[in-house]
């Protein structure tokens, strides 16, 4: 199995922290968000994470070149920004025939990683060929909400609905069989993720459910929340990169926005 990670945005939401360091990496307690979904994607037994680059690249690929991610990253650069089923396309010589994990990089996630994968492998529903992470929202209207029957399979699906008819919202995390990559690739006109290639699987799409912590991490104050959410890691204290990046401005200004 391969993963996908979505790295490349540009986090408008977060300026003026994202003037000076990209949102895929900024900290939550003390460890840039990327480092996080490398490990869950491990966890989930990927054995190779290829992750889109654009805003900020050259800050990107120095945490990407440490010696921890060697033979397992491989960074891929977007001159041009191609929306997620584009980027999942462009990339389809890395995975070919495998199934691949699709994750959005830049929100905040924890739960039972190996769970998730295990029940794609073993226990979605006969028929499925995707599994999509889902959490419970208290801004259904700001997210991509979903209706489900009795086993869990999506049978409807609204984004950012003004009269939603949930409160179980997408995750922007799956697990994608080889028919969908197929489906995507063959249809060169498919970019956006939400409102084409969902909707063209409902049906067909398992939900497993996060009890934990998934937080859109876009605004300032998202990102304090997520300060104070506890996760236990132990650094890596040997880590020049790690090092550097404690010194950074941001990490400052971060600790800043938990003190209001």
């Amino acid at each position: 199995m391969k993963a996908l990670l979505l790295a490349a945005g540009f986090g408008t939401r977060l300026k003026p922290l994202t003037d000076i360091w990209p949102k895929c990496l900024m900290p939550i307690g003390g460890v840039p968000l990327l480092e996080y979904w490398i490990d869950a994607v491990r966890l989930m037994g990927a054995d190779r994470a290829i992750v889109n680059t654009h805003y900020m690249a050259d800050v990107v690929d120095a945490f990407l070149a440490r010696p921890k991610f060697e033979e397992f990253v491989h960074p891929v650069y977007e001159g041009e920004l191609l929306g997620t089923a584009g980027t999942l396309r462009a990339n389809r010589e890395h995975y070919r025939n495998e199934a691949v994990v699709l994750v959005h990089a830049d929100n905040w996630c924890v739960c039972d990683f190996r769970a998730f994968a295990d029940y794609h492998r073993c226990n979605r529903p006969e028929g499925t060929v995707m599994t999509m992470m889902t959490f419970t929202t208290d801004t259904p209207e700001s997210c991509g909400i979903i209706e489900q029957d009795g086993g869990g399979v999506v049978v409807g699906y609204q984004e950012k609905p003004s009269h939603p008819k949930s409160t179980h919202a997408n995750a922007a995390v799956y697990i994608l069989e080889p028919e969908v990559v197929k489906w995507v690739v063959e249809r060169p006109d498919v970019s956006d993720f939400s409102t084409q290639v969902i909707p063209h699987f409902i049906g067909r799409i398992a939900t497993w459910h996060n009890d934990g912590i998934h937080r859109d991490i876009g605004t300032p104050e998202s990102l304090a929340v997520a300060q104070r959410d506890k996760v236990s890691r132990i650094a890596d204290t040997d880590d020049a990169w790690l090092q550097v990046f404690h010194q950074h401005p941001v990490q400052r200004k971060v600790n800043q926005l938990v003190c209001f």
